[in-house]
Parts: C-alpha cells; sequence; structure tokens
C-alpha cells in the first residue's frame, strides 16, 4: 500500500511538472528597442529569455524587434509596431509540437543568470599559451565540421595586415590570405583543399611573422558522424527554413549541443549579419565563446 502511494505521488509531480513546464505561451529569445507586456494590471520591459503568458498583452515600439518561440517549438519573428495580444499570436501558429524546445531549452540555459555566474566562479580554465594572436576555434577534438562553410575569427595584440595560412596534415601549405580585418570567411568547397579531409590553420602578423597564433585544426566529420547529425538536422529541418536570425540563433543552439562549435560559430555570424541591430545575438554569441573559452574576459 505504502508503495502504491509513493508510485501515486511521483505519477502526480511529473504530470504537474509537465503541465507548469507548459504554463506558457512563449519564450522570448530576442529583443531589441522598447517593447512592454501587460501581465495582470502592470506594463513592464520585456527582456531577453522571459516567458510570456497566454492572457499577456504587448506593446512593440517602432523599429523594434521580437524573437519569439512557442510551446510547440515554432520560432516567430515580431517586427512590425502595434499591440499584440498573445492569445492571437499563438492561434496563427499552426502544426504540431516541434523537437526545437529541446534547442531551446539548451540557449535559455546557456544564457541564463546561473550559467554566467558558474561560467564566471570557474576555476581551471583553459590557457592556450601566450601567443600574441589567438584565434577562437575549438580544441582538435571538438574541431569537426558538418556545413562547408567557416567563420575564422581572431584577437591579436599586434596590428595587422594578418596571413592566414592553410595547410595540409604533413604542414604543406594548401592556401595563403591575407586580410587588413580580424575574421574570413573560407568555404572547405574551395578547390584548394578538394583532397583534404582536414586543415590547419594559422594566423601570423604580416609586420612580424614571429606574432602568430598556434595551429587549429578543421575537419571533415566521419561518414558515420555526419549520418548522425544528418538525422538530428532532419528532425528540425521544417522549422527552420526561413533565412532568419531567429533560425541562425536556434542552429546555433543545435550544432553547439551537438559539439559542432565551427558550425555554431558560423550559425551565430549569420544571425547578426541578418540582425545586426539586435543586441541579444551579440551578446549571445560573446557568451558562447566565453564560455567554451575560445576568448578569455577582458
Amino acid at each position: 500500500m505504502k508503495r502504491s502511494k509513493i508510485v501515486l505521488l511521483v505519477s502526480f509531480l511529473a504530470i504537474t511538472s509537465i503541465v507548469n513546464g507548459q504554463d506558457y505561451a512563449f519564450k522570448v529569445m530576442a529583443v531589441k528597442g522598447v517593447n512592454e507586456v501587460k501581465s495582470g494590471d502592470t506594463w513592464t520591459a520585456i527582456k531577453a529569455f522571459a516567458v510570456l503568458k497566454s492572457g499577456d498583452e504587448l506593446r512593440i515600439s517602432d523599429n523594434s524587434y521580437l524573437g519569439l518561440m512557442h510551446n510547440s517549438g515554432k520560432p516567430v519573428e515580431l517586427v512590425k509596431p502595434g499591440p499584440y495580444k498573445v492569445a492571437e499570436i499563438a492561434a496563427s501558429i499552426s502544426g504540431g509540437a516541434s523537437v526545437l524546445n529541446k534547442y531551446t531549452d539548451f540557449i535559455l540555459s546557456s544564457n541564463s543568470a546561473e550559467a554566467k555566474k558558474n561560467r564566471l566562479s570557474a576555476t581551471g580554465a583553459v590557457h592556450r599559451g601566450l601567443n600574441d594572436i589567438k584565434v577562437y576555434l575549438p580544441e582538435n577534438q571538438y574541431s569537426g565540421i558538418y556545413n562547408d562553410d567557416a567563420v575564422i575569427n581572431w584577437e591579436a595584440k599586434s596590428k595587422g595586415p594578418y596571413i592566414v595560412s592553410f595547410k595540409n596534415m604533413f604542414d604543406e601549405e594548401l592556401k595563403s590570405v591575407e586580410t587588413p580585418e580580424t575574421t574570413i570567411s573560407i568555404k572547405l568547397t574551395d578547390p584548394s583543399f578538394a583532397n583534404e579531409t582536414a586543415v590547419l590553420v594559422e594566423v601570423k602578423s604580416k609586420a612580424d611573422l614571429k606574432s602568430k597564433s598556434e595551429q587549429h585544426l578543421i575537419k571533415h566529420l566521419s561518414p558515420a558522424e555526419r549520418e548522425r547529425v544528418k538525422g538530428s538536422l532532419q528532425e528540425i529541418s521544417n522549422e527552420v527554413t526561413a533565412p532568419t536570425a531567429l533560425n541562425k540563433f536556434i542552429m546555433a543552439g543545435f550544432y553547439e549541443e551537438n559539439k559542432l562549435y565551427i558550425d555554431a560559430i558560423t550559425m551565430y555570424e549569420q544571425a547578426i549579419k541578418l540582425a545586426p541591430d539586435v543586441p541579444t545575438y551579440k551578446e549571445a554569441y560573446d557568451e558562447f565563446l566565453l564560455r567554451n573559452k575560445f576568448k578569455t574576459p577582458n
């Protein structure tokens, strides 16, 4: 009898947890401008990573933006000013539940105040030597890439222009690029890399060739790894086909959770390019670089 009561209690708590977990209409993924929400009788500013309930009302000002995720896992962007009722926005969303909520929750938890507090208090951070140039790429064990596009960024004590060298695993140079910027984009479909499954990347100062970064690896996934990622992508691809900043942000979360950090960087870069004036995406990108120790706090 006692065991039956315990089982019933556990079941009740589980059901309650599920209901409470859905006690919202939308999660706020990104914010720009002056936007307000009315819950009850009070109007307050809408903040990134907050939740909106069905009975809430919104006021979106001119030149503002809201990136929302419905509780079914459907992304929505609001860019037109005016009053909105959350229930009406929710009613306009069709289709069944999506697995995107999994990646939404990952993004929210990664950018929570608690996560930032834990990062700031963490000890034993990885420092990759005292190189004058630090490239924002992962350690070699996480150097796999699913897509063909990669964005390479770095910070440097030395001034540009910079020379970015790409070598094969025998340390033979495949390609060299000079740039005055601290970022370049490459395609692994470039003929220079056609016969390579992996390339080594190094950045140097043209004025002082001794001022250089460590070498970093970028490699294609193995066929088995690629099929695994492809299968997971197929589960969400219909929901994120539109080239919106919010969709790119969600995809960044997908790739980060799958430890495909180079792909995640590309998605963050694309999100910011699509919505350069939305601070949430830039702040989340910076937090991504910090928590994964690609860059160190200033």
